[in-house]
């Protein structure tokens, strides 16, 4: 018999800015920056198996299944919650890796989130965070389901309700790993703004700004490329550590007009900013 699949969406994510306010001991740097979901999703699918094994059904080329998000994230709710069922696990990818749009975080959140109900395991949200924390620093916002400004590594999260818009993401065509992007950081480190002045911030796209778009532009003149195209519509900033570059827009017309004009000669996507993550009622 063949197995029952169940259909999640994994949706990606942009940095609306993202400040660098400390350095902790173990390296880590400490954060603020705004999460917003948007409407852009990587499909996840997921069969309930009773012997126990996890299995990715299609591997990405260049990751062994055993270090993907998904199957790891899979395991880490197996042994935290001595369930003893398995999971197949089928994922459809649209996201692109490695632009900081948070697509392989995005997956394995969406794997924790519907697991803990297929399996019954019943975690609250809140240990779902904490596991998913353990993974990477932005999996947390993907549990929380709210757009959030985030603090801490990341995980320090706060609802922030952010005003309907649509976005331009363009790819530049390069991968750029994250690791190297902090390493290079050698920029002042920043006063936290807090929510308010945040607030203030984000009432027009000018005053937002990505610390790390420097550090990527100067090592990724495809990144910068992008950003000088864009700034003939408007004020775009990176997203994340990079690569993705996105140009904020108020409706999906102007969206359009200004992705046509450039899709000339990039790849990229339209979409819609969400006001909370499609699993937000999971429960």
């Amino acid at each position: 018999m063949s197995p029952q699949f169940h259909s999640y969406p994994a949706p990606a994510k942009l940095n609306l800015l993202l400040h660098i306010v400390g350095k902790r001991a173990d390296g880590y740097h400490l954060l603020e920056t705004v999460f917003r979901f948007i409407d852009y999703s990587d499909t996840v699918e997921l069969a309930v198996r009773d012997d126990g094994q996890i299995v990715l059904l299609n591997p990405i080329d260049g990751v062994p299944p055993e270090q993907d998000l998904t199957v790891r994230a899979a395991r880490l709710l197996q042994q935290a919650s001595g369930c003893s069922l398995g999971a197949t696990i089928r994922l459809t990818k649209r996201i692109p890796m490695g632009g900081g749009l948070g697509g392989g975080s995005s997956d394995a959140a969406t794997v924790l989130l519907a697991l803990n109900r297929l399996w019954q395991t019943n975690f609250s949200r809140e240990k779902l965070m904490e596991l998913g924390l353990s993974l990477g620093a932005d999996l947390p916002v993907f549990i929380f389901g709210k757009n959030a400004l985030a603090t801490g590594i990341g995980e320090k999260l706060n609802e922030i309700k952010l005003k309907p818009a649509w976005y331009v993401v363009i790819h530049p065509g390069v991968h750029v790993p994250t690791a190297k992007i902090f390493q290079n950081f050698a920029g002042r480190v920043l006063t936290e703004e807090g929510t308010i002045s945040i607030m203030r911030i984000l009432e027009t796209t000018q005053q937002r700004r990505n610390e790390l778009q420097q550090v990527v532009s100067e090592m990724y003149p495809a990144v910068n490329e992008v950003l000088s195209e864009l700034k003939k519509y408007g004020s775009p900033l990176m997203t994340g550590s990079g690569a993705c570059v996105f140009l904020e827009c108020q409706s999906e017309e102007e969206a359009d007009k200004v992705y046509q004009a450039m899709s000339v000669k990039y790849k990229g996507f339209v979409a819609k900013g969400l006001n909370s993550h499609p699993l937000l009622d999971i429960e």
